[in-house]
């Protein structure tokens, strides 16, 4: 059966994603960059434009100090006592200082500058000088705010600030200055156009610099993908990955090859025992024709179960699926070598008995003692014949059934606990090398109707697993299967005492390619298989849980329809 893909799901090619992450990462980094740079470049030049303004406003305050110091020197020299007369000196030094004013004409961001005078008489401010720009209309005197003006204050288009004309050390006046930010405006908005010349000719830049390097990384990924696909769709396993500059790709691609390499040699070696088994079934199929007719009918279905274990060897290197199947091949060949062993040997002996009995006949020397011990021979080996050819014929019966519950996912209606015998049957020869116990409690008249093979695969799956991997450093491991029915849901509960799962890779343990064999064999497909069983096959759920050194609990819960109520009735 073939594993379903989910491809509902939304992909992107890793030339994409490299393309989008690294323009976007860059993107982002120049505009946040070049944006920090504009705003503190403007912060900038806002403050130096302040700082001339206020050196100005010191220069002019300067000024009007000397010329109020002046007027007052002026006034005490003409003994003027009234106050008329002290605002004529004042307004006659005024002119002067407008003449002086009329010079920041220069300067075009000067819209207005005005001089205001605190009057000694009333203590209140009044405008002593005045300048506008040309073209630019007179502003209102800011009597009532001027102080305020202290620290300058920004609008849309204009800053205006004020300076303090002290005389005596007493404040004597201000200076208010209103100036155009033109000039600031005009420089932001070139500094911004600069900019996002500077960020088009950046990213023209980035973009082909993360195409060059999307190349680097994906040329080296489409020979490894166009290796694998080669792999798969042609078999050849003699197809190796070439050498790459980059490291990981170069780990990536010896990782590849040995995975090559092994797989080549497992398939030789699969080679050398089908040779083997056909060699030994050619043998048997002779010996057992000249033996007996009697024997015929277990002699054919014999041969008809060699040829379906050839079969279903082939299916095995062509899916991972059936890769448990294989791991089976080598122990049942030895189990069934044995007792046809014995059979053929009791056999030989047969044949040289008949040989002696068939001499002393024709010399005519056979004697009655002679002839019963033949026959009580004859029958004690023609018992260890049938013995051990129906036990041949038991193994490979019982492997027979797990191998076409493996191949097929049809629904049936099956004993449960007869299944798990049959599992364990077929496992066997790796069983008995260990100490290990496998104890089941099923009910034994427990009939259900659902998918024997993909059950029989989870089974061998978690069997072998626990093998290959729980029982490591321990001798005498201990598995339980446990099956529970509770309305139309089966509970199949598998656990062993062996070493657990690191907590690193137990959230990932149903993942592909998942393992703590690496390197040393393991595909880390076992459970993916099983995952993949109990969701997409047989329709259920599946919880794994496990601590380093204390085991690990799987518990599977599918639908089933429970027939054991009709079997008793």
């Amino acid at each position: 059966m073939k594993a379903v893909v989910n491809t509902s799901s939304k992909t992107s090619t890793i030339r994409n994603v490299l393309f989008v992450g690294v323009m976007t990462i860059c993107s982002l980094t120049i505009c946040v960059s070049m944006l920090a740079s504009t705003m503190q470049d403007i912060k900038q030049q806002r403050q130096a434009l302040i700082n001339e303004l206020k050196s100005y406003a010191s220069i002019i305050a300067f000024n009007a100090q000397a010329s109020f110091a002046e007027a007052e020197k002026a006034i005490i020299q003409t003994e003027a006592g009234f106050a008329d007369e002290r605002e004529n000196i004042y307004n006659d030094y005024a002119h002067t200082e407008e003449s002086r004013l009329r010079s920041f004409e220069a300067v075009p961001m000067f819209h207005n500058i005005h001089i205001y005078r605190l009057q000694q008489s009333t203590g209140k401010l009044a405008l002593y000088s005045i300048y506008n720009a040309r073209g630019v209309g007179p502003y209102p005197a800011q009597l009532e705010k001027v102080s305020s003006f202290i620290e300058p204050q920004l609008s849309d288009n204009y800053i205006e600030l004020s300076q303090e004309i002290r005389l005596n050390d007493a404040v004597a006046g201000f200076v208010f200055i209103r100036a155009s930010q033109q000039e600031l405006h005009s420089y932001i908005q070139n500094r911004v156009l600069f900019d996002l010349f500077t960020i088009f000719c950046a990213l023209i830049v980035v973009y082909l610099l993360t195409r060059q390097l999307e190349r680097r990384f994906t040329t080296p990924i489409n020979q490894l993908m166009q290796l694998v696909q080669s792999v798969a769709k042609d078999k050849d396993y003699h197809l190796r990955a070439p050498q790459n500059n980059i490291e990981e790709f170069n780990v990536f691609g010896k990782a590849l090859n040995t995975m090559l390499d092994k797989i080549e040699r497992q398939i030789i070696k699969q080679q050398q025992t089908e040779v083997e088994i056909r060699e030994l079934y050619q043998g048997l199929e002779q010996k057992v024709n000249e033996r007996t007719e009697a024997l015929k009918s277990s002699n054919q279905e014999l041969l008809n179960t060699l040829a379906t274990l050839h079969q279903y060897q082939n299916q095995i290197v062509e899916t991972e699926k059936m890769a448990s199947l294989g791991q089976m091949v080598a122990g049942v060949a030895h189990e069934v070598n044995t007792p046809i062993g014995l059979g053929v040997t009791a056999s030989t002996l047969l044949q040289d008995k008949l040989t002696g009995i068939e001499r002393a006949f024709t010399e005519k020397k056979l004697t009655s003692s002679q002839l019963g011990r033949f026959l009580s021979e004859s029958k004690e080996n023609l018992g260890i014949i049938y013995r051990n050819l129906e036990r041949a014929a038991s193994l490979i019966s019982s492997f027979k059934q797990v191998a076409v519950d493996q191949s097929n996912d049809s629904q049936r209606s099956f004993n449960m606990a007869q299944l798990i015998n049959e599992v364990l049957l077929a496992l066997r020869p790796n069983l008995k090398k260990t100490r290990h116990q496998v104890l089941v409690e099923c009910p034994p008249e427990l009939i259900i109707e659902s998918k024997p093979g993909p059950i029989n695969q989870i089974l061998i799956n978690l069997i072998m697993n626990s093998l290959i991997h729980a029982f490591e450093d321990n001798d005498q491991g201990e598995i339980h299967i446990s099956v529970k029915i509770s309305g139309t849901r089966c509970q199949l509960e598998y656990s062993d005492n062996g070493s657990g799962v690191p907590e690193a890779i137990k959230k990932r343990i149903f993942d592909p390619f998942v393992t703590t064999k690496r390197g040393e064999g393991g595909s880390g497909l076992g459970l993916h298989l099983v995952y993949n069983l109990v969701t997409q096959a047989l329709n259920g759920k599946i919880s794994f849980d496990s601590t380093l050194g204390f085991g690990v609990k799987v518990l599977i819960d599918f639908p089933v329809i429970n027939n054991s109520h009709k079997s008793t009735s």
